[in-house]
């Protein structure tokens, strides 16, 4: 008589385990999965390639967790990934693992079409995006965006007869939300505290407009790091968050750093 061959297999990691030692995470990393994801609720979900992280906790007298099952959750059906539904898919996960807190991370760039602000031509601009939700007895929901922009120099504008340094910077905002948050209108807001956005096309009189409007809104990456900080802290969306900015300075073979870093209960 042959049996199903899941029944003639013997499941080796679902055997007790006698060491008595909890494994605090286990599961896969760096798995390179096609998703749907979600930006906002009134736009429709997006197709990205995402680098996943997905982790549980391991109890002290199981052998091992089911890795497979990991990559079965990523197959199901009509399966929408966003800063409201990751909760539920948290919940499933350690429901499929048999376990009792989990860890996902999950990062992707994301793509925004702009419009250039003369000429109005429209391209792509790219923003990495990690989101990172932690599930034990609460839910802990993190959004992690790395948003390059354009510094222009308050010193060298002062200081020289004409012109001033500029360079790109990349402001990167870790924050802890406790609602649903418009990825878009939060990227958005974060460029707003540049000396200037960044466009992936521009036409001669936007590069001019671009320019000229760097050069009225000269910041140091100490006035960004604060002026973004000053703009979420009217965010109820974030309960906590880290921002940092560096600088790839155009005059110097060196960058410059900024970090701030506040919780909702210290401000």
């Amino acid at each position: 008589m042959n049996l199903p061959l899941h029944i003639q297999l013997e499941d080796v990691q679902n055997t007790p385990d006698k060491r008595c030692l909890i494994i605090d995470r286990v599961g896969i990393k760096s798995l390179r999965y096609p998703i749907f994801f979600q930006s906002d609720a009134d736009e429709a979900p997006i197709r990205v390639v995402a680098d996943f992280n997905m982790y549980v906790k391991l109890p002290h007298d199981v052998k091992g967790t089911h890795m497979s099952r990991f990559i079965e959750l990523l197959e199901t059906p009509d399966l929408v990934m966003s800063t409201d539904s990751i909760g539920d898919f948290m919940k499933t996960m350690l429901s499929q693992l048999e376990a009792d807190s989990g860890h996902l991370e999950m990062q992707f760039p994301f793509f925004i079409r702009k419009q250039a602000p003369v000429s109005g031509v429209s391209s792509m601009m790219d923003y990495d995006v990690t989101l990172i939700a932690n599930l034990e007895e609460t839910l802990s929901l993190k959004l992690k965006v790395a948003i390059p922009v354009t510094s222009l120099c308050p010193c060298s504008k002062k200081i020289s007869e004409y012109g001033a340094h500029n360079q790109r910077s990349m402001i990167t905002v870790t924050a802890e939300l406790n609602q649903i948050i418009s990825l878009k209108s939060l990227i958005g807001q974060i460029e707003q505290q540049a000396s200037s956005e960044l466009y992936g096309l521009l036409k001669r009189p936007d590069e001019k407009y671009v320019t000229e409007y760097a050069y009225d809104n000269p910041k140091f990456v100490e006035d960004l790091v604060r002026d973004v900080a000053a703009s979420l802290n009217s965010c109820e969306a974030i309960v906590d968050y880290i921002i940092e900015c560096e600088n790839f300075e155009s005059i110097h073979n060196h960058s410059a750093y900024a970090m701030l870093q506040k919780s909702r209960g210290s401000l």
